[in-house]
């Protein structure tokens, strides 16, 4: 099974995406998505 990588929003700290694991990092992943509870596009984190 492929490993997941958890996004959550920056601002509301909702956990609205899931993208796979292509690869080891030692920086975490940011993406500029769409946010359903902010409304509009914010940047989200990966989470642990």
């Amino acid at each position: 099974m492929a490993k997941k990588i958890v996004l959550s929003c920056s601002k509301c700290a909702s956990r609205n995406y899931t993208v796979p694991a292509k690869a080891e990092s030692s920086t975490r992943l940011e993406l500029n998505k769409f946010c359903a509870h902010c409304n509009g596009h914010t940047v989200h984190k990966q989470t642990l």
